[in-house]
């Protein structure tokens, strides 16, 4: 198989972590017989300091062009840190988002045995916890009309969402449920937001095609207590954007590292995949970040745009088989216990999917 993807390294530790997952995918093209051609193109902050936008035109045609892209991180604290900023490194991400149609984003959330000491949740909360978030990404507040007032006292955000997009993320999320375990749970705040009723009527009336699945609602305030008290509840969740973006955070604590957990953002031709972690430019640079959510994420790549199960499969067993050996990066390791590097971990998985694509059947 030949497949051109788009590698956007970003801000942070963006490059540092796509580049263990290009490794990881390389590995992949060497053991099952693939090509894999690469167009590096920028976002973010540093593409304000190179070009002045945080998208390029040229990065989004190549995105366009592409069979996939493999996504960083963006973000700088010059940015982060200025509310009057008038060019920001998310709006290239949103710009994206919306020029690609990628409407979903499917966050998987997986506890490894292995690395349940790193959990603020007990053991036995955690044992069988495999749930995916399928957050809406090109509505709602988020991209609703802006207005802040000329004295700067007054600031508003529209909260806008039109039934066909509602309509077409839950489609995805029950097809994905049928998949699984079929229990689908609707997360809104119906009795307070307007938005949230209109969501609230289209699934249920969706959930009459799928008589398969099961179908549940919670407030989005429940909800997030539940992920802490009962996460093994939960197969497929659907929300909104913002209590999506808030939700699958909140996964990460429970997980024990955002450094863990990838995603993916589908809906148009071309899927969008990246760790869900920030640009942390508090530790760029220094070798110390986690790439196993980047690594991931070329897992989802290779299952959702290429089809490439077997290949998908090898990489996520990798990564356990690597973290039940002990190998850990910072944030995984505990108190006084020995780290690796970003790229040595990179090293580890790759080296470990060749050894399992040589390995006799059993």
């Amino acid at each position: 198989m030949e497949k051109n993807i788009v590698v956007i390294e970003g801000d942070g530790i963006g490059p540092e972590v796509t580049r263990q997952a290009v490794k990881v995918l390389n590995a992949i093209a060497e053991q099952f017989g693939h090509e894999f051609s690469y167009r590096y193109c920028l976002m973010g902050a540093d593409a304000i300091d190179k070009t002045g936008t945080p998208l390029p035109d040229e990065t989004i045609e190549a995105c366009l062009n592409s069979d996939a892209i493999l996504f960083g991180a963006i973000g700088h604290p010059k940015y982060d840190n200025d509310p009057s900023a008038k060019v920001r490194p998310e709006q290239g991400l949103l710009k994206l988002r919306k020029s690609l149609q990628l409407f979903a984003n499917i966050r998987p959330v997986i506890t490894y045995p292995s690395l349940q000491h790193l959990s603020p949740l007990k053991a036995q909360q955690l044992e069988g916890v495999d749930f995916i978030i399928f957050r809406e990404l090109t509505g709602g507040i988020y991209f609703g009309k802006k207005e802040l007032s000329e004295d700067g006292n007054r600031a508003s955000d529209d909260c806008v969402y039109t039934r066909e997009e509602i309509e077409r993320i839950t489609h995805l999320a029950f097809q994905y449920a049928r998949q699984r375990r079929k229990k689908l749970t609707l997360v809104d705040k119906a009795n307070v937001l307007e938005t949230s009723r209109l969501w609230r009527k289209v699934v249920q009336e969706i959930a009459t095609q799928y008589n398969d699945v099961k179908v549940d609602f919670l407030f989005v305030d429940n909800a997030a207590m539940q992920i802490i008290v009962n996460p093994k509840q939960f197969d497929v969740i659907l929300t909104e954007n913002m209590f999506g973006d808030i939700l699958s955070d909140q996964a990460g604590a429970v997980v024990g590292s955002l450094g863990l957990l990838p995603s993916a953002s589908v809906g148009g031709k071309v899927g969008l995949y990246e760790p869900i972690h920030g640009s942390a430019p508090d530790i760029a640079g220094k070798g110390i970040a986690n790439p196993l959510g980047a690594i991931l994420s070329v897992a989802m790549l290779l299952r959702h745009s290429f089809k490439l199960e077997a290949e998908a499969t090898s990489i996520e067993t990798a990564v356990r088989e690597v973290l039940a050996e002990g190998h850990r990066t910072r944030d995984l390791a505990g108190k006084g216990e020995p780290s690796i590097n970003t790229t040595e971990m990179g090293e580890l998985v790759a080296g470990r999917v060749r050894e399992r694509a040589h390995a006799p059947a059993q």
